[in-house]
């Protein structure tokens, strides 16, 4: 903060702000106080003087010194001005960055809102307002205010549309954060450095609105005056003695320019700040789960140990988004379950629907997505049916989420360890002092070093590595059932990538939480689960033992197959081209008959173009959904298998 002020005020256009304004708030404070009897005093042997050594821009037509007026005046004009700026701010954040935390519908309707505010000319809501209200000060202030209120709503419709469907927002709405919390500690924060150069910018067009409603007589009313009423008064002796609106005419411009050179200068400092660095969060919001028939049957999620009841329950998902030519659906007919304390991967090409699928479980679902299920259970509690909020109670903190982009998933504007404490805070109702100390404990456990002083650091102080396991603290700081893990290796280096995963697994351990690690690398997921789902086209084509992706003969599914043949080792012959899957994923905009993956598959027949497999058991101790299964060209010899859950 302290280099931030230091460059700020080695710009000479600042300093030079800084001191006009400076006099002004000096005049607006002591003038009325020096000055203020002498203004308004009528001098019957002084009317209409001249400019002279006594009266530096001569007197009105009472004998008022003009001068001394137009420093007394400087109080009511400065504060009219910020006033209704301030005003005008307060009531166009509200109507333009409170929706973000009601979700994408309160958005539209308030921007349909705040457009048809806009195509009301300004001068007629001016105009309308004082036929109301009767011209005056508070009237003044009332109808620049309301000119204003449209323009600081669109600004704060535009900077909160990114802020409302950041991944940080859709976490504490998640997590049971209040709706005033979202506004003021994650909205807010996020959008003030521009609302704030704009109301300050705005400040300076303000005072000269201001002054033209009392030069036009709708403003300030006598006895009182500010320097629109002075340039009125002024302009009516302009023939008599020209330099009688000098004074408040200048006094205009200069604190007219005043503001606005700080404000171009907060913004060419901002400018400076942000260039080549990145803070758009990605667009992800919350969407209802909402009860639409399934257009497909699909067979029952798979089994877990017999004896184990599932944490996790999920039958018959479905995701769809509203395209041009009807409903897309990344996400069709998903089962699965997973056992407490269990580690389970999710791996697929892009596209296939891993991410959706396990943020949809998560009440996470991308803005617009209407999410359906037969059955979805927690833990024993049935989510279906449920609101956003209702089941985001039921979640609480008993569900963790490790996002892909770690930079964009914590807020920029709060630091992290009060981050953290958000989550003690919420649902503990923990103390400032101990959520803080449990947030330095948090960090200490992933292996954070110094971790009282790195807690008081911003998210863009901390390295990819460091950002990643703060949020794995934050995921178990509320000590979850569930882990859901997004990615979380993304953008990191081997070194890293593998203590980042070695924490994820030490903490699943320690706590006895089960785990989601979604990933397009098997590799990695060979390393920490236990278990793989492997989805093609947004379905889950085979649920299989981690330890069979080392013996591809005795996979089932000829995708499996491809994706790990395709997966190079030490033991890869270098001189030969890599193995690929030929062709490409299907368009999910578009209905998919029979087999998704039939157009690249070797193995397909008529029967997979026409018919779509269902997941079956199979003798791998999973399940595959395929109509020709090739480890049965193999038999299994393996020793004591036995079936396993999904």
């Amino acid at each position: 903060m302290t280099t931030r002020r230091s460059a700020l005020s080695r710009q000479p256009m600042a300093i030079i702000a800084v001191c006009m304004l400076g006099v002004l708030v000096l005049l607006a404070v002591f003038a009325p106080v020096v000055w203020g009897d002498e203004a308004v005093a009528a001098d019957p042997d002084s009317i209409a003087l001249p400019l002279s050594a006594e009266h530096l821009l001569g007197t009105d037509k009472l004998g008022r010194d003009i001068l001394l007026r137009t420093l007394v005046a400087t109080r009511l004009s400065l504060v009219m001005a910020i006033a209704a700026t301030l005003i005008g701010a307060c009531i166009g954040l509200l109507l333009g960055a409170m929706p973000a935390v009601f979700g994408a519908r309160a958005q539209r309707w308030f921007a349909s809102v705040v457009s048809t505010w806009l195509a009301f000319p300004v001068l007629l809501v001016a105009m309308l307002t004082v036929v109301l209200l009767g011209p005056g000060a508070t009237t003044a202030v009332v109808a620049l205010a309301l000119t204003m209120t449209p323009s600081f709503a669109r600004l704060a419709q535009t900077l909160s549309s990114r802020v409302g469907g950041s991944e940080f927002l859709a976490a504490a709405r998640m997590l049971g954060v209040s709706r005033r919390r979202q506004f003021t500690r994650y909205v807010l924060p996020n959008i003030a450095e521009p609302v704030i150069v704009n109301v300050t910018t705005s400040i300076g067009g303000g005072l000269l609105a201001l002054s033209s409603l009392s030069f036009l007589g709708v403003g300030v009313q006598p006895p009182d005056f500010d320097w629109g009423r002075l340039l009125s008064e002024g302009f009516g002796e302009v023939y008599n003695s020209p330099v009688a609106a000098i004074g408040p005419g200048v006094a205009v411009v200069f604190a007219g320019l005043a503001f606005s050179m700080l404000g171009e200068s907060l913004a060419a400092h901002l400018r400076n700040r942000e260039h080549g660095k990145a803070l758009s969060p990605r667009r992800l919001g919350p969407a209802p789960v909402a009860e639409r028939p399934a257009e497909t049957p699909s067979a029952s999620a798979t089994d877990c140990a017999e004896t184990i009841v599932p944490l996790l329950e999920v039958d018959g998902l479905s995701v769809s988004f509203p395209g041009p030519d009807g409903w897309i659906r990344p996400v069709q007919d998903v089962s699965f379950r997973i056992a407490p304390g269990e580690i389970v991967g999710v791996v697929g090409e892009s596209g296939s629907g891993k991410s959706v699928t396990m943020m949809s479980v998560a009440q996470l679902a991308p803005a617009g997505a209407a999410v359906t299920a037969r059955r979805l259970r927690f833990d024993g509690e049935d989510l279906t049916g449920l609101t956003p909020a209702a089941a985001g109670k039921v979640l609480g903190t008993r569900v963790g989420v490790v996002f892909q982009d770690s930079l964009m998933a914590l807020n920029p504007a709060l630091r992290v360890g009060t981050q953290l404490a958000e989550i003690p805070r919420v649902h503990g109702a923990v103390g400032r002092r101990r959520a803080h100390e449990m947030a330095v404990r948090a960090l200490d456990d992933v292996q954070i070093p110094d971790a009282a002083h790195r807690a008081q650091q911003f998210p863009h102080e901390f390295s990819g590595g460091m950002r990643q396991r703060a949020l794995i603290a934050m995921s178990q700081i509320g000590s979850p059932s569930l882990i859901i893990a997004d990615e979380p290796t993304t953008a990191l280096d081997v070194t890293v990538q593998r203590r980042v995963l070695a924490l994820l697994r030490r903490e699943c351990a320690e706590s006895g939480a089960a785990a989601i690690v979604v990933s397009h690398d098997v590799a990695v997921l060979a390393e920490l689960c236990q278990r793989v789902l492997v989805m093609y086209a947004g379905r889950v084509v085979e649920d299989v033992d981690i330890a069979l992706l080392a013996t591809p003969e005795r996979l089932a599914h000829p995708y499996t197959r491809a994706l790990t043949a395709s997966l190079p080792d030490l033991d890869t012959d270098r001189t030969t081209p890599l193995v690929t899957i030929p062709g490409e994923p299907p368009d999910l905009s578009r209905p998919i008959t029979g087999c998704a993956f039939a157009a690249r598959c070797a193995f397909a027949t008529e029967l997979c173009r026409t018919e779509t497999p269902v997941p079956v058991p199979h003798r791998h101790g999973g399940r595959v959904a395929c109509w020709h299964p090739q480890d049965a060209i193999a038999p299994d010899t393996t020793p004591g298998r036995e079936e396993v859950g999904a």
